[in-house]
């Protein structure tokens, strides 16, 4: 039988390597480094204690001086009545998210407003700070009924607030941020900056030294350039409360300000509200954390279905049966 012609392939082309690859400077260079390269230890990092939460939080500079300016409203007596609820309901349709609410802040304290999830506070705030007209009763702010003004024209009478989720101009700068709450009492308008009239310089540039007193104020003065979606979650509440506060108020309403705060930012909050009253002014706070709430304010007001169910000091809102009850869903009898 005749032996097959069929054609062998040809053997595969060898893999170039170093021994047979044409001994050239650069490939010398390459194997005297392989030869020589240190030896990897593991990274000195890899067993190193994590860092303390504590020790990555901006500090507030107490020692600036951020009193409120003048702004040309009023201005009550310490210890006076500044804001009174007076029997506000509001209703959306056939749900009633406040039931006749009534309360009052006094002038240069801090007080809390505290409830369940649902409870009608933030509902509240917007009843305030002119988001929702109430359908009965109103709110009384240096003794003259709020009515129906807008939200810029109640930022005009000095009251300011922040939201639950944060609402800033993430595509501008931390100091512009600021200066667009400065800018809320400037009289120039488009004409003068147009032309840059001496008027409106002059604001120009009293508005940018109070908006660096804010951020030098809050620690952030470093940052003043970096956009706002950049910071650190931290830093972005310190500057929401920063804007609030260039607006000159005369109550500032802070809404849940500790979310998403470890401890050590939450003791820092703490120092930062307590400071921010001492420099005159007053703090309406919402807060779920009950050790902050009872650890900073001087009153607190407590709702639930959007009814007042108590009203007095840190330490008696701590033993009221219905405010244990609304928390810890039990009947009040069992929770006296």
């Amino acid at each position: 039988m005749p032996e097959s012609t069929e054609p062998t392939p040809p053997a595969a082309a060898a893999e170039p390597t170093a021994a047979t690859e044409p001994a050239t400077a650069a490939t010398a260079a390459t194997r005297d480094d392989t030869t020589t390269r240190p030896e990897v230890t593991p990274h000195s990092d890899a067993t190193a204690p994590l860092a303390d939460p504590a020790d990555e939080v901006t500090e507030i500079h107490p020692d600036v001086d951020i009193t409120p300016d003048d702004i040309g409203v009023p201005e009550v007596a310490e210890g006076e009545k500044l804001l009174e609820v007076d029997d506000v309901t509001l209703r959306f349709g056939g749900v009633v998210a406040l039931n006749e609410v009534s309360f009052h802040i006094n002038k240069g304290e801090i007080l809390g407003l505290i409830g369940p999830n649902g409870a009608g506070k933030t509902t509240c705030f917007n009843v305030m700070t002119g988001v929702y007209q109430p359908t009965a009763g109103g709110i009384r702010y240096l003794g003259k009924p709020l009515g129906k003004r807008k939200k810029f024209q109640i930022t005009k009478l000095g009251i300011a607030r922040t939201f639950q989720n944060i609402r800033l101009f993430a595509n501008m700068t931390a100091l512009e941020n600021v200066l667009v709450g400065v800018d809320a009492h400037h009289r120039t308008g488009i004409g003068s900056a147009m032309f840059r009239l001496p008027r409106h310089r002059r604001e120009e540039a009293q508005g940018y030294a109070r908006a660096m007193e804010l951020l030098t104020f809050m620690g952030l003065d470093g940052k003043a350039d970096e956009l706002a979606r950049n910071l650190p979650y931290g830093d972005q509440r310190r500057l929401e409360i920063a804007r609030a506060l260039a607006t000159s108020p005369q109550l500032l309403c802070l809404d849940e300000p500790a979310a998403g705060f470890n401890p050590a930012e939450k003791a820092k909050l703490m120092e930062l509200i307590r400071t921010i009253r001492d420099q005159g002014y007053t703090v309406l706070l919402i807060e779920h954390d009950m050790k902050l709430v009872m650890g900073v304010t001087d009153r607190i007001v407590v709702l639930e279905f959007g009814r007042k169910i108590a009203e007095g000091t840190p330490a008696e809102i701590r033993d009221n049966p219905a405010v244990i009850a609304a928390y810890l869903g039990v009947d009040e009898e069992d929770a006296s």
